[in-house]
């Protein structure tokens, strides 16, 4: 799996696809039939729709595939983390006017944290204020 800058940001998957690529990225480089096995856990979805889904994402640069065997293994082509980045970037500028404190106020009013999140948070903001008081 690559993070590497590029000049075109990847395209936004849809919600079927980053079903998928949560598999990739949990499972790790698969082939169409364990992505589709993954999935059927928890979705109904056919082979078919899978193994298309994973072409058209190659087609878009979201994966890429290996085509070594006969059976090919795809495998995402960003990580977890920067998607997530990109996603919530997007949901920052298109619902909170770019303001990060809003969508964090906003998500702590509408669903009650673990004392464990909070803790992280307060270690993150902690973090946060000394890189900014440097």
């Amino acid at each position: 799996m690559t993070d590497e800058p590029t000049t075109n940001e990847t395209p936004r998957p849809t919600d079927a696809e980053l079903a998928i690529l949560r598999v990739l990225w949990d499972r790790g480089p698969s082939t169409v039939r364990e992505v589709h096995e993954a999935l059927s856990a928890t979705q109904n979805s056919g082979y078919t729709t899978v193994l298309k889904l994973l072409q058209i994402m190659t087609d878009k640069g979201l994966v890429v595939r290996d085509e070594t065997n006969r059976a090919h293994v795809y495998e995402p082509k960003v990580t977890q983390q920067r998607t997530q980045r990109q996603l919530l970037g997007d949901l920052v500028d298109r619902a909170f006017g770019g303001s990060s404190a809003k969508l964090v106020l906003q998500a702590l009013s509408g669903r009650r944290a673990s004392s464990k999140e909070l803790r992280d948070i307060r270690a993150l903001l902690d973090e946060i204020e000394k890189g900014d008081s440097r």
